[in-house]
């Protein structure tokens, strides 16, 4: 297949063209659009009454896990993240395309389901239903996110800031008058979790992390952000410690007006639903208004951020890359790319789906990172050898723990999650083996 050369696919990028806060809104942006209103029911469902304490515990471990990006990032600043990391580690070799395609997959996936949360959202405004209603409105957004995504790096920092400010704003008050209103009682996470197991909350812990992962997006722009090498690392951790903020209150919130039951029944709008009996069907719009503005952000930042990271694997010449007759640099092409992939994944998958596979692609590709810093990279960028370990054995535990519950529960998402992943090693090892 044609490929352009490695100086035509940097056109794009834009050295000093973000700001730390510009930064922060990126990751945020991701973050709090996948994790809150695409998330909580989805983790309620597994934790039960543990589903607050779920999302702490996601927090933790995604802290450990931000360690080795935050070191990798401080020693090399990239405009491909995190497959700039693995081929530092591995070399430029099938290992380091493998789990590449791994993470960009995982935030394909990431893209499609905070579309159809958008979609499930969207459609409590929307007097009737239809099964079609759904996936057009998820394609629809994904569309729209291709065509900001093509404007300028200022324009989507612009645009990602007041959209990030807008629902970190909006959640707060909404959940702070919502455990106001409730008198701050925590029925449904204070009663005796009888129906939670323990490979349950293990598992509600394994999908949470998900709602953090989107601060390996700032990495992706590392090589555009100011100052990289002080700045990646520090837009990382507030965006980790402002999530962190809001997924707690909300969290405390939705629990103090459903019972987990409620929470379960409606997983794809929970918060919309929690609304109602606070503040009615106006604190019903309200939620969906700031629901949109968050997916829609969320959609945006992760096309902004995944898309460089196929560029940037494209440049290496790890991945084949075709025109297809398209105009423009790589990293446009591998935008038109990741829309479409995540367009077909939106259109005819469900959250509960969409969810688990992406959450299983990241963390076995999170784990591959923390390995190759601790045998390859550990002295050349000064990582401590306990939290490393630390953060490998919470990965492998809460990994385990999912794969067993989606296996007695849902074994088609394990065989979806092992077949995708063969095949990306398959095609990678016949590719290069190819080239040679």
């Amino acid at each position: 297949m044609a490929e352009h050369d490695h100086e035509h696919g940097h056109q794009d990028y834009q050295k000093s063209s973000l700001s730390l806060w510009g930064a922060v809104s990126l990751g945020t942006g991701v973050m709090i659009g996948a994790g809150i209103f695409a998330l909580t029911g989805q983790v309620a469902q597994l934790a039960r009454e543990w589903f607050v304490l779920a999302f702490v515990c996601g927090g933790i471990i995604a802290g450990f896990s931000a360690y080795s990006y935050v070191k990798l990032a401080k020693a090399y600043p990239s405009a491909g993240g995190i497959a700039m990391f693995l081929s530092k580690a591995y070399g430029k070799g099938s290992v380091t395309a493998i789990f590449a395609l791994l993470m960009y997959f995982s935030m394909v996936i990431n893209e499609s389901l905070v579309a159809r949360t958008f979609a499930s959202y969207t459609s409590q405004l929307i007097s009737f239903e239809a099964q079609w209603l759904i996936p057009l409105l998820a394609v629809g957004l994904l569309l729209f996110a291709f065509f900001i995504n093509i404007l300028s790096n200022q324009f989507i920092q612009t645009f990602s800031f007041f959209m990030a400010f807008v629902k970190a704003l909006g959640l707060v008050i909404l959940a702070a008058g919502g455990l106001w209103a409730s008198g701050i009682q925590f029925e449904s996470i204070s009663a005796i979790p009888e129906e939670a197991s323990g490979g349950g909350i293990l598992a509600g812990i394994a999908l949470s992390i998900l709602a953090y992962k989107g601060f390996t997006t700032i990495t992706n722009s590392g090589g555009e952000i100011v100052e990289p090498k002080k700045n990646v690392g520090r837009a990382i951790i507030i965006s980790l410690v402002i999530c962190a903020l809001i997924y707690v209150l909300v969290t405390l919130a939705v629990g103090s007006s459903l019972s987990i039951d409620e929470i379960v029944k409606a997983k794809d709008y929970a918060l919309a639903e929690a609304a109602r009996p606070v503040y009615g069907e106006t604190g019903l719009w309200v939620t969906v208004a700031f629901a949109i503005v968050a997916t829609v952000s969320g959609v945006i930042a992760s096309a902004f951020a995944v898309s460089r990271m196929l560029a940037m694997l494209t440049n290496m010449k790890l991945v084949p890359h075709s025109h297809f007759g398209m105009p423009g640099s790589i990293q446009k092409h591998t935008l038109v790319y990741t829309i479409v992939m995540a367009m077909i994944l939106a259109a005819f998958f469900d959250l509960s789906r969409i969810a688990s596979l992406g959450a299983i692609f990241y963390i076995v590709m999170d784990i591959a990172i923390h390995w190759g810093v601790l045998r390859h990279l550990r002295q050349k960028v000064n990582a401590n050898i306990y939290i490393l370990v630390s953060a490998i054995t919470l990965d492998v535990i809460v990994l385990v723990a999912f794969i067993w519950v989606k296996w007695t529960s849902d074994p088609l998402v394990i065989w979806a999650s092992l077949i995708g992943m063969a095949l990306i090693a398959a095609g990678e090892i016949l590719f290069l083996r190819k080239k040679r």
